[in-house]
């Protein structure tokens, strides 16, 4: 039996490293790969529903049961998954996450703010919802959803949503310049030149994070809100996010 000193020792052990998991540093990637997300199917997580998803033309789907376009299916990633501008400081938008010690039980639908300390972006803060997991990334990374952010591990996607990914760039790493943001179909564009506006053209920048209250502006996009949960202010962008956007399905 622990004595009482032994207990609150316990206690205080546990209590750290329950607030260290919702703070940390991390790395980021990038990446978009048209596929359903993870966090887009039931039973994932206590959710109020699973991440909506989109059909080959970006109209949204009701049926979260049908299967991912990278795996023979007919349900991709929204192109208004994309992420935007709120102001010259502060974005949003939607990430693959892995954190070490956790799951994405914990993860999914979950709310980050990411807080640049390196590369042309140092300073400036993202906040990404968790709609996906990293399989394929390391512990503390947030791999953000960007439009010609390369299509990584499953190239097929892309190709079986929009018909050709030819001018998308490296399949890590996607395109290099702004210019080539013109190759892909006008829903994408805007979040592809993202990445060289607000972004800075930035490549995989550290972050120090935080788990935080989801934006109204992002669960309106993602549609998904985990249990007990209520959603914060939004500091505008959602009519700038939608008023970029030229594709079917925005809302």
């Amino acid at each position: 039996m622990l004595s009482k000193t032994q207990a609150f020792a316990l206690l205080a052990a546990l209590t750290a490293t329950s607030v260290q998991a919702q703070s940390g540093t991390g790395v980021t990637t990038r990446y978009w790969d048209c596929c359903k997300t993870s966090c887009a199917w039931t039973g994932k997580a206590s959710v109020n529903q699973p991440v909506k998803t989109c059909d080959k033309n970006n109209n949204p789907l009701s049926d979260a049961s049908i299967k991912s376009g990278c795996d023979g299916g007919t349900a991709y990633a929204c192109a208004n998954d994309s992420p935007w501008a709120v102001n010259d400081q502060l974005a949003y938008g939607f990430a693959a996450v892995n954190l070490s010690g956790q799951t994405e039980s914990a993860w999914c639908c979950s709310c980050y703010q990411l807080t640049f300390t390196s590369g042309p972006v140092a300073g400036k803060t993202m906040i990404v919802q968790a709609t996906n997991t990293g399989g394929d990334v390391g512990g503390s990374q947030f791999d953000i959803m960007i439009p010609g952010g390369g299509v990584g591990a499953f190239p097929q996607g892309c190709i079986n949503q929009y018909g050709s990914t030819s001018g998308w760039g490296q399949q890590y790493g996607g395109v290099s310049s702004r210019d080539q943001c013109s190759s892909f179909p006008s829903a994408l564009q805007a979040g592809c030149q993202f990445r060289f506006d607000w972004f800075k053209g930035a490549d995989n920048p550290n972050v120090s994070w935080q788990k935080v209250t989801c934006p109204a502006a992002i669960v309106n996009v993602s549609g998904c809100l985990r249990s007990g949960d209520t959603t914060g202010s939004s500091s505008g962008g959602t009519a700038a996010h939608y008023a970029q956007c030229g594709g079917t399905g925005y809302r």
